[in-house]
């Protein structure tokens, strides 16, 4: 009688997996790529498996986004924890991360925001995100002058991720991280 090996369970695992996988054809082929079968094939689980932690593929978006949302915050908290100046810290930390998006991010974030549409459930996601962070920086970064450097890093984040260089972008990032000053 022959045993067969068995697969130790690790459902967060083979969710992060599922993501990972997900992010990467996002990011070398585009959204419309992202299918079931394409996610779960490249992840080496069934179809069956990948319903079991996302509902359908609108679900896998959302958490795709939801996971860059994560690591942005992290960043975020990292680059405000090795900041001394407390007045526009949240907005340095946003003007920072928005102007040096990495390669991986690049594509994933440009994957992700073709569904970026006015009104979306990814679009309400961001601005939740955004005034639940915005909530808790009030009394360092309020102000129309922060949020109109925190716009302008809009911008400059859609020119990266676009790959769109109509100016240069580390002066661009100085001259928005100036304007943060008290």
């Amino acid at each position: 009688m022959t045993l067969a090996h068995k697969r130790p369970k690790d459902p967060d695992g083979v969710r992060r997996g599922l993501l990972s996988h997900a992010s990467a054809i996002a990011a070398g082929k585009g959204l419309n790529d992202v299918t079931i079968t394409a996610v779960a094939s490249a992840a080496g689980v069934t179809k069956g498996a990948l319903f079991h932690h996302f509902a359908n593929k609108d679900a896998l978006i959302e958490a795709m986004f939801d996971h860059q949302l994560q690591q942005l915050d992290v960043r975020l908290d990292a680059l405000m924890d090795a900041d001394p100046i407390h007045h526009g810290r949240f907005t340095r930390a946003y003007v920072l991360s928005a102007t040096s998006v990495g390669d991986d991010d690049r594509e994933t974030w440009g994957a992700l925001s073709s569904v970026l549409i006015p009104g979306s459930d990814l679009c309400q996601r961001w601005y939740a995100w955004l005034d639940a962070r915005l909530d808790v920086h009030q009394t360092t970064d309020s102000g129309t002058h922060l949020e109109i450097v925190r716009l302008a890093a809009d911008g400059a984040w859609l020119m990266a991720i676009t790959r769109t260089a109509i100016c240069d972008m580390e002066r661009l990032r100085e001259r928005l991280t100036a304007m943060t000053s008290p």
